[in-house]
């Protein structure tokens, strides 16, 4: 299976679906799908709201292998189940789709002009999980705000060291350090970035191979060079705040990246749409993305 997934993760053509908003992020994912706070109680509540919600996406007709290769999932999605299957199984069996799991812990404080991960103290045994339920690989996310050489080393370290451990897992790693679309001078933040990032996959051991989810770039296929490199399985960007219309302009203009979108995927999608009505949206939205990214 891994062999089947890792081919496909590598040649295929189509894009990732970032189902994975975490305990801070819901609330507004929720809002935006038009459930109010005041619709639960609790965070049990809460978090069985938005897997009925990313069960509907995933559910979908419009939610194939045909455009979509793979699906980001929170901790509490990779345990849940979809139609019985745990939600991995569900997305391979059924739909043909790899599943990521996301595994940081959150932001740490800014300090350097970046953000950190902050501890992931279980990581171990939560791999050792991730495996049991057939997951692919891990996602983790960092971010960078302002041009800043050290915290940007700092940044792409940390992401290295961990991304070492998920590869002895098994496992494949997305590695994340995003720039934040509003940093002042983004441009000069992502050379800085792209160096670092380029250091440290040519140390790597051959065996471990990577993703990269990064911020699309001020300047056109700037990481074309980074996807040819031989630890390096593929390149996905993230949205970042865009629009999916500005996403999907500046996705379309980096030839060989794919989108790995969350708010932009599930932009307009409502938990009041008909199947029918939802079900459209959805489609228009994986259609768009998709061309985007076979550009």
């Amino acid at each position: 299976m891994k062999k089947l997934q890792f081919d496909r993760m590598k040649n295929d053509k189509g894009f990732i679906a970032a189902l994975d908003q975490s305990g801070g992020s819901t609330p507004k994912a929720l809002e935006t799908y038009g459930i109010s706070e005041d619709a639960y109680k609790d965070e049990t509540e809460m978090f069985q709201l938005v897997h009925q919600m990313r069960s509907r996406i995933m559910e979908s007709p419009a939610f194939t292998k045909e455009r979509i290769l793979a699906a980001i999932l929170f901790e509490k999605t990779m345990d849940s189940k979809v139609e019985g299957l745990y939600s991995a199984d569900y997305l391979w069996e059924k739909k043909g789709i790899v599943s990521f799991l996301k595994v940081d812990k959150g932001l740490d404080t800014q300090k350097n002009g970046v953000q950190l991960m902050k501890p992931i103290p279980d990581l171990e045994a939560l791999l050792t999980r991730a495996n049991e339920r057939h997951i692919f690989g891990t996602k983790m996310r960092s971010v960078i705000n302002e041009v800043n050489k050290e915290g940007i080393k700092a940044i792409v370290a940390q992401q290295f060291e961990f991304g070492k451990i998920i590869c002895g897992a098994g496992l494949v790693p997305i590695i994340e350090p995003e720039v934040d679309i509003h940093t002042v001078n983004k441009k000069e933040a992502e050379a800085i970035l792209k160096e670092e990032l380029i250091s440290h996959l040519k140390a790597l051991d051959e065996n471990c191979q990577v993703m990269l989810k990064l911020t699309i770039p001020d300047e056109d296929n700037l990481y074309a060079d980074i996807m040819k490199l031989p630890n390096v399985v593929r390149v996905v960007a993230l949205s970042g705040g865009y629009s999916r219309e500005e996403a999907n302009e500046k996705l379309a203009r980096n030839h060989g990246l794919i989108a790995s979108f969350s708010r932009a995927l599930s932009e307009g999608l409502n938990d009041n749409q008909s199947d029918d009505a939802f079900n459209e949206m959805l489609n228009k939205s994986i259609q768009n993305i998709y061309d985007a990214s076979i550009k």
